[in-house]
């Protein structure tokens, strides 16, 4: 028996309530370790994602759904996780499928919408018949490649409602959303086109590139429908400043200061400290 849950009570209940549920990449064992930690001090649930650089990183994606469901024994974790691949390729989501994740995203933004809708529909059927959730995604998310910043598209009203009509389980749609920092001459999200969006469909809507976006706008998009927020670049700054500070101050030249686990360890309390706080900004409730 898995000790993952597929999410799709949670996050429906998310988007009824007009709270919403944090997602967290992982990157490695202090990652995981955190965002866990950071759950259960919160008691809330909480979903952890790889993306495919990250599980490439680590191994693959068996040894990430291991690691993740291992500490969740190890370290006596009671509140509901449910394991995602983020931003995975068709092949990517019917890896995740087959090694046992609870929830996979198939991205197909970039294809032909025809082609996305098909590919799409296949997840959803082969996720299904094993109560996998399905995350699908329409209107690309901005970022920057090569030196050039995109704002990102607005994702099609008609596209949300065809893609929510094969049974997605909660849908990432572009809404001048971002990954990595934000840049100064950002325009910010565009709330008429979410809550178009929200009011055609009842599908949990997912926020990417959660990290930068300022509070306020957060805490609106959630209010008008979304109920799951990407963080990641967010986690990665908060655990770089840290681990530079303790550095900087010569602490890896006191003692054995020099040791992984003391080096790493103040980058892995910031990001708990993140995440639990990123936790009550977004409003999710504690575990009943």
């Amino acid at each position: 028996m898995s000790v993952f849950v597929n999410g799709n009570a949670i996050y429906q209940a998310a988007r009824e309530g007009h709270y919403a549920v944090g997602a967290f990449n992982t990157n490695n064992l202090e990652w995981t370790q955190a965002i866990l930690q950071a759950a259960q001090e919160t008691n809330t649930p909480v979903l952890i994602q790889v993306s495919m650089g990250a599980a490439k990183y680590m191994g693959d994606y068996k040894f990430v759904k291991t690691l993740v469901e291992e500490q969740i024994r190890i370290m006596g974790i009671t509140v509901p996780v449910i394991m995602h691949l983020d931003h995975g390729n068709y092949e990517a989501a019917k890896a995740c499928i087959e090694a046992g994740y609870s929830s996979v995203m198939f991205d197909g933004h970039d294809l032909p919408f025809e082609e996305n809708l098909e590919k799409t529909a296949e997840i959803v059927k082969l996720a299904h018949a094993k109560g996998i959730s399905v995350e699908a995604e329409v209107g690309s998310i901005g970022g920057e490649e090569d030196g050039v910043i995109g704002e990102g598209e607005l994702a099609s009203v008609e596209e949300a409602k065809q893609i929510a009509a094969l049974g997605v389980d909660y849908l990432a749609c572009g809404i001048g959303n971002i990954h990595g920092p934000y840049p100064e001459n950002w325009k910010g999200l565009h709330f008429d086109r979410l809550q178009e969006i929200a009011e055609a469909i009842d599908t949990p809507l997912v926020l990417h590139g959660g990290s930068g976006i300022p509070q306020e706008q957060i805490e609106k998009a959630i209010k008008l429908g979304i109920s799951k927020v990407n963080i990641n670049t967010e986690n990665q700054l908060a655990f770089a400043a840290a681990t530079r500070k303790y550095i900087e101050a010569g602490k890896d030249q006191e003692g054995k200061g020099y040791d992984p686990r003391k080096l790493l360890a103040p980058g892995k309390q910031a990001i708990v400290d993140t995440v639990k706080e990123i936790i009550g900004w977004l409003g999710t409730p504690s575990v009943k």
